[in-house]
């Protein structure tokens, strides 16, 4: 999926610290306030984009007497660095770079909006015809490391009776993907699209294991700063009014649906054929009871768990964590995994069930 850059190294205590300048919220006075969500380029968060175009951010901001300004960010992982940093309000991102990166690094973060889980947009490639996952043993794999691909790699040779001993890993840039695997030296990548599905069409290529095969498990969703959300309900109530209104929209075959998509497309650089084509592999949960549901459920708790596992096993949760629950995480209805004294990442319910209950 769209997502970590080999850029995502920032100073754990450099961002404690930057949080420590977030910006307070202002006075009731002070209205309409503005309040900036940062998203990039990955087909589960173009439709932020048709919302903003459409006038339908402008529309639920309108309704709750707030401004919005929707910020695109060409690196994903400086988005989040900067989210982390308090330039940004919210950002668009996923579970584990979530934990990993603004949770790491201090700054008390909520999860508000489960978007989709990519089922099928990332895929682990090797050269050759008839291959399978087991022969990746020995292989130099090219992926971007630490990333949520990475994580799919780690749970794929689990899978396969493997783990990351039986493989080396060498970092490359989401950018070079395409490029990197048209040349000799590159027989194995993990990739995410849009490059997979430009990787499918190359000849003499196998396609050994996808996304699709941890359903629900690699999420795609939107955070905000703890404290901006319980002190301004009223911006997730927007946003997530927004998000299922462009859902409904974007779906089936109607001129506005068509519309929708096609807007989405170019704004991705590609095609309409191409876009829906990634929409297919993106699993996007159109109904918010649906992605309610999936938060409260017993596998949220396991997705957690394995999140925070990988996330120490490599390294990403810094040199005070001794285990895997060094940060706390808090599951709907009050459940914390990990340290219960030092939660980070809350997990919200709430604002999609408003949504699926008609009260936004």
């Amino acid at each position: 999926m769209s997502r970590l850059s080999s850029f995502r190294r920032v100073g754990l205590a450099a961002l404690a610290a930057a949080s420590l300048f977030f910006a307070a919220p202002q006075s009731a006075s002070a209205a309409p306030q503005t309040f900036k969500l940062a998203w990039s380029i990955y087909a589960g968060y173009m439709p932020w984009v048709y919302a903003d175009k459409s006038g339908i951010l402008k529309k639920w901001a309108d309704k709750y007497g707030i401004k919005i300004e929707l910020v695109q960010i060409n690196d994903y992982v400086e988005s989040i660095n900067q989210y982390t940093a308090g330039q940004y309000d919210a950002v668009a991102d996923t579970t584990m770079d979530s934990l990993t990166i603004p949770c790491a690094g201090g700054v008390d973060t909520t999860m508000f909006i489960l978007g989709d889980f990519t089922n099928g947009n990332d895929a682990i490639f090797l050269k050759g015809k008839g291959k399978t996952l087991a022969d990746i043993k020995g292989q130099k794999v090219y992926l971007v490391q630490y990333s949520v691909s990475h994580y799919m790699l780690w749970r794929a040779l689990q899978t396969a009776g493997l783990t990351e001993k039986d493989i080396v890993t060498a970092n490359i840039a989401d950018a070079d993907f395409v490029a990197a695997y048209n040349t000799s030296e590159v027989k194995a990548l993990v990739a995410w699209n849009p490059a997979t599905s430009q990787i499918r069409k190359i000849p003499d290529t196998s396609e050994v294991f996808n996304s699709s095969q941890l359903p629900g498990e690699i999420q795609d969703i939107v955070v905000m700063n703890t404290k901006v959300i319980k002190a301004h309900p009223e911006f997730a109530k927007a946003l997530t009014g927004a998000w299922y209104e462009t859902l409904k929209i974007m779906q089936g075959d109607s001129k506005e649906a068509i519309a929708a998509r096609s807007l989405m497309a170019s704004a991705s650089g590609t095609n309409l054929a191409d876009y829906d084509g990634q929409v297919k592999t993106t699993g996007f949960y159109y109904d918010p009871a649906k992605g309610a549901a999936a938060l409260r459920s017993a596998q949220m708790t396991d997705i957690v768990n394995r999140t925070m596992e990988f996330s120490f096993s490599h390294g990403l949760l810094g040199t005070k964590a001794k285990d895997k629950n060094f940060i706390g995480i808090e599951l709907p209805g009050g459940k914390i995994v990990g340290d219960a004294s030092n939660v980070k990442l809350r997990i919200d319910d709430s604002f999609m069930q408003m949504a699926a209950d008609g009260k936004l």
